[in-house]
Formats: structure tokens, C-alpha cells, sequence
């Protein structure tokens, strides 16, 4: 099919939020726009309708945020390999659409920040770049650079504007904090070191107020720092006695000139600005690491970013957090529908299980086993558990409405639990496992035997599949082979040779025919009777096809992989119709709802993505 035919796929939503980019999470001086990274993309949600834009233009993770204060622009930031410089590009947030894009910084941005009147922008090296970079935004250019720090200093973090001049802004990181002023006409910036005394600090986070009197920065070491900007002296700290473990990460300032703070242990409170003692009832706990702290309005609202990838709404009146965002924060790896329903969808990665409603996409949800992962989930086809694979070789069942433990399969497999699947009558599981194995389970209410374990794969399992009369399954592997089994006599039908790890495999419905894909790039069509190969194709450009799913009809199929693709196929015609772009990470599985309302897929970054399907 031609490249102008093929059309795009529509994204109806996404689920994920990096918590861990520090001061990540902003509000849009509108105060209707919430602003958070996702992978390599910028997401603008609108809090009232959760409408959602995507800004994608970086080429890896994006590292820090910003938003002027005229709001006219948003400025982000990103990762890079070794060796690479990092781009900061800055946003047209009406048009959202890119404005500029500055390069100079080597491998990463550490932090930005806007000049009160949008005159400049201000970026920091990482610990490998170790500048600071002043840029005029009505040229588009580089004004100045320095050093960001002295030899004897450490790593700087962050970096804040004046609220009332252009022309100074204050920098801070380990063992360093210094106010800068900008020489527009002979393109220079001098520092100068604020004295702190004895006090030796790692500062992560930089405030200063309305009327650019006094500045505070927040520490590791859990207190708070007050110092004079005109003298650059040192004039109180605080709390003197309890100290906020895991150090202050982010702190924002309300018109009442009392200043919130959140810390690397969950903890938000509010603070009386200079003598730092805690407002009356205004703290609360939340599930993770506080990243960032945005104010909406006046102060009558307070949202919270978390390492978790948590977005906490914290009304200031009483204090009490609300959840408005959930997702995993890291890689989810695989996604499951109930047999023919497709209302709900479950998620699973590192430590958790995730049901999710479709249409909504909110939590229903979430069933933790600390320190653990989930390599797969699925649904028993009668609805009344919840079938997981666990990294520490355990099966796990759970109930689909409470997430209570059902039942749990000790040392089903040596190296941890890869691939699992369900009969279409409920009585059995299929399993494989790290070490190659496959092992089938009768299940029943009281009691789960293994009835065989097939030794053949040398490889780790990847997938399995089960035929809809439940005689036969397929399973592939990274040892370059799918091996179609016979569940009744527990022995070996079939066998399918290929240079490559398989990574996905599935029937199509008629189950004459089976789709593969894999490292090599190719999906190739196979014979089920015979194990010979019907037709190969080249699935990607770049990257392994990691997740493939055939919808109900069989006319169409959808693939996706490392090159961060989602692409629908016609399945006779092996013709790609749609292709989706969103995902910033490696897609790892795709789903069609047995509905044939929404694609789902999930990736590495710990996104999850809903698209319309086309047909």
C-alpha cells in the first residue's frame, strides 16, 4: 500500500505520568490546564474535561518542565546517550506546536525557567554538561553561557528566575547557591555565591517571593533555607528540630505568603514563611516520594506529583488528598480483556495488577505484591479470577471485584513465570516459564495440580496461546521456536524453526493459520497443520515486533514493537491501513477489545494508550 494511503490512527487517550522528573507536574497560569511529561512526549490535560494534546518532538525521555509565566509558552527538556547533546525546545502553548529548539547542553537538561516577562529563557547542564545558558527568546538564540558552578562545587539542579527583573536569576545544587546577574549588552552572566556560613547543603529546589525579597531553598538534608537577595546573606533555616526525611524536593509559594512544601518522604504541609512553623492542620501523607508541587488559582488548590506516578489534588481548606491520576511507574507488560467483554481491561509491572475502566479510563483496581513483577495477566473465562505471572516463579490468582487472593501456585516454574493462559472452559492453566519449560494445571475450586510440564524450549516463553476446543496450544520462545502442543496427550505436534527470538504469537480464528512476530522484524503467517511458513513480511523498519492481536472477524490485525509504532494490518492482503504514533517507550503488548471498539496498547515507559479502532 502507498505511503499516502496509509491513515493515522486516532488516540482517544493515554494513561501514564513520569513522577520521577523533578518539578515535573505544573499548572498552566490559566488554571485550567494541568502540564506533565510522559516519556519522550508533554502531555496538557484540561482538569475539567481531561481533554488531553500531546507535544512530541524530543527523542528520548524529557528530563524537566516549564511554563512562563505569561503562560504564552511551555519549555521542555530531555535525556540523550553519552556523547550527544540535549535539545530544550520550547513550545507555542496556544498553537502547541514547537517555537524554537535550543541545542548546546551535552546528554541532559537539568532544569529551565522563564523570565518574568518572557524575555529569556535560562537552562542548566547536567552533571556530564556543567553550564548554565541564557537565550533570548525573541531571536531564538544563544545570549550568553557560563560555568554553572565551581570546580570545588557539585552538581547543580535547579535553577529559578526574579519575579520582578529579567536580568537576575538564582542557581543551586550540591554545596553551591548563587544569584546571577545578566549583562544584556555585553553578553555576560556573573554569579555570586550567597554565604551560608558552616552550613554545607545539597539544595534542590529554589523559591523566591513576590516582591524578590528573600529566596528559600529546599535541601536533602530536610530543612529549608532562607536567605536576603540583596546581600546574598544567609538569615534563618528551618524546622530546627524535625527535619523532613528524604529532604525537601519541591516547595511553592500562596498569596498569603505561607509556603507548601513537599517532601522525598510523602509528606505536604504548609509553613508561616520565615519563622518555618507548621500552619494548623495543614499536612498530609501521601503513597510515595512528592517530585513536584504546582498551585491552581490563589492557592485554593495544591497538585502533587509522586515518584509513584501518582497526581494527588489537595484542596487547601481541609487538606485532604485526592488521587485524580494513577498509573505504573514503570513498565507495564502486559494488558488483559474478560472473555467478550470489553468494559474492562487489566495492566500489570512491577509490583502491581491494574483493572481499569475503558471508556473512562480510571482505576477500578489495584492489586500490589511488593517487590515483586508481573510478567502476564489474564481473565478465567468465567469471570471469577484473575490469572498472574510472577518473576519469583509463583501463579497467582486474585478476585476480578475485591482483588482479595484466591489461590496461589508455589514454584510453578525455576526461573520466574513468563507467559500464562486460561482454557475456554476454566478448568486449566497453561504456563511457561524462564527456564523453558511448559506446564499445564487443573484447577479447580479446592485444589491446583500440575498435570504435565513439556520440556522442549531451550529459551525463555514468551507467549502462549490456546485453540477455542482447548486440545491444542501454542507456545514461542526466545530459543527461535514456536511449538504447537498437543493437551491431551501432553506431547509435541508441531514445531516451528525461525532465526529469530519470537516474542508474540497468535491464532488466527478460524485457527488454521498462526502469526508470529519477533527480533527479526518480520511477521510471518504459518501453516498450523504442517508447521510450514505461508508468507513472511517485514513488520518494522526498526525494533522487534514485541505484541501482535487479530481481531474477532480475522480481517485485520494489529502489531506493535521497538520502533514505537502501533500498526493495523489487513489480514489477507498483509497491507498496513493504519498507523499509530504516541508511545515514547518500546511497545511491549496490543490488544484489540473483543468489542472491536479500542486498541489498547502498553509500553516500557509505563504508558498505557487507547485508540479508536478504525474499522
Amino acid at each position: 500500500m502507498s505511503e499516502e494511503s496509509i491513515q493515522e490512527l486516532e488516540l482517544i487517550s493515554t494513561i501514564g505520568f513520569n513522577g520521577s522528573v523533578p518539578h515535573g507536574l505544573l499548572v498552566h497560569p490559566d488554571g485550567e490546564h494541568l502540564i506533565y511529561p510522559l516519556g519522550c512526549t508533554v502531555v496538557i490535560e484540561n482538569i475539567k474535561t481531561h481533554e488531553q494534546n500531546f507535544l512530541s518532538g524530543h527523542t528520548n525521555d524529557v528530563s524537566c518542565l516549564a511554563v512562563s509565566k505569561s503562560g504564552k509558552y511551555v519549555a521542555s527538556g530531555q535525556i540523550t546517550h553519552m556523547g550527544f547533546k540535549a535539545d530544550v525546545i520550547v513550545w507555542d502553548f496556544e498553537a502547541k506546536a514547537p517555537y524554537a529548539t535550543f541545542t548546546l547542553h551535552k546528554v541532559k537538561v537539568e532544569a529551565l525557567a522563564f523570565s518574568p516577562s518572557d524575555k529569556y529563557l535560562v537552562t542548566l547542564g547536567g552533571r556530564d554538561d556543567s553550564s548554565v545558558v541564557v537565550w533570548d527568546l525573541e531571536m531564538r538564540e544563544a545570549l550568553c553561557g557560563a560555568p554553572s558552578a565551581l570546580q570545588s562545587a557539585g552538581t547543580v539542579y535547579t535553577v529559578q528566575f526574579m519575579n520582578t527583573t529579567d536580568d537576575k536569576f538564582v542557581t543551586g545544587g550540591n554545596k553551591t547557591l548563587r544569584i546571577w546577574d545578566v549583562d544584556r549588552p555585553n553578553r555576560k552572566i556573573r554569579p555570586q555565591e550567597c554565604d551560608l556560613g558552616q552550613l554545607k547543603r545539597d539544595v534542590r529546589c529554589i523559591l523566591i517571593d513576590s516582591t524578590d525579597e528573600f529566596l528559600y531553598a529546599g535541601t536533602t538534608s530536610g530543612d529549608i533555607l532562607q536567605i536576603t537577595i540583596k546581600t546574598h546573606l544567609f538569615k534563618n533555616s528551618g524546622p530546627s528540630k524535625d527535619k523532613y526525611s528524604l529532604g525537601v524536593h519541591s516547595i511553592a509559594m500562596l498569596k498569603d505568603g505561607s509556603i507548601i512544601v513537599a517532601t522525598g518522604g510523602g509528606i505536604v504541609c504548609a509553613l508561616k514563611a520565615g519563622t518555618f512553623k507548621p500552619v494548623a492542620q495543614k499536612e498530609c501523607t501521601l503513597d510515595g516520594g512528592a517530585t513536584s508541587v504546582a498551585v491552581r488559582g490563589i492557592g485554593h488548590q495544591v497538585y502533587v506529583g509522586v515518584n509513584k506516578g501518582n497526581i494527588y489534588r489537595i484542596n487547601f481548606s481541609d487538606f485532604q488528598p485526592t488521587c485524580i491520576n494513577s498509573c505504573h511507574y514503570s513498565g507495564v507488560l502486559d494488558v488483559g480483556f474478560p472473555h467478550g467483554c470489553g468494559d474492562l481491561f487489566a495492566t500489570c509491572g512491577k509490583e502491581n495488577i491494574r483493572v481499569w475502566v475503558t471508556d473512562t479510563s480510571t482505576e477500578v483496581l489495584r492489586v500490589s505484591v511488593p517487590n515483586m513483577t508481573c510478567h502476564g495477566v489474564c481473565f478465567m473465562t468465567d469471570g471469577h479470577s484473575i490469572i498472574s505471572a510472577w518473576n519469583d516463579g509463583k501463579i497467582r490468582a486474585f478476585k476480578p471485584q475485591s482483588g482479595a487472593a484466591l489461590y496461589t501456585i508455589h514454584d510453578a516454574h525455576k526461573q520466574g513465570v513468563t507467559a500464562i493462559a486460561t482454557t475456554s472452559n476454566s478448568s486449566r492453566i497453561v504456563s511457561g516459564g524462564g527456564e523453558g519449560q511448559v506446564r499445564v494445571w487443573d484447577i479447580s475450586s479446592n485444589r491446583q495440580e500440575m498435570k504435565a510440564a513439556m520440556k522442549e524450549h531451550k529459551g525463555v516463553v514468551t507467549c502462549i496461546k490456546i485453540r477455542a476446543n482447548n486440545m491444542e496450544c501454542v507456545s514461542s520462545s526466545d530459543d527461535g521456536t514456536c511449538i504447537i502442543w498437543d493437551l491431551n496427550r501432553f506431547v509435541r505436534n508441531q514445531i516451528i524453526f525461525a532465526n529469530t527470538l519470537f516474542k508474540a504469537v497468535c491464532y488466527q480464528p478460524e485457527e488454521t493459520q498462526l502469526l508470529t512476530g519477533g527480533s527479526d522484524r518480520k511477521i510471518s503467517y504459518w501453516e498450523t497443520l504442517d508447521g510450514s511458513q505461508i508468507r513472511e513480511m517485514e513488520g518494522s523498519a526498526d525494533g522487534s515486533i514485541n505484541g501482535l492481536d487479530i481481531s474477532d472477524d480475522g480481517n485485520y490485525f494489529v502489531s506493535g514493537g521497538n520502533s514505537r509504532k502501533v500498526k493495523v494490518w489487513k489480514y489477507n492482503e498483509g497491507e498496513v491501513t493504519h498507523v499509530g504514533l504516541g508511545h515514547s517507550g518500546d511497545i511491549t503488548r496490543v490488544r484489540v477489545c473483543p468489542n472491536s471498539k479500542h486498541i489498547i496498547s502498553v509500553s516500557a515507559d509505563g504508558a498505557i494508550l487507547r485508540w479508536k479502532y478504525p474499522f
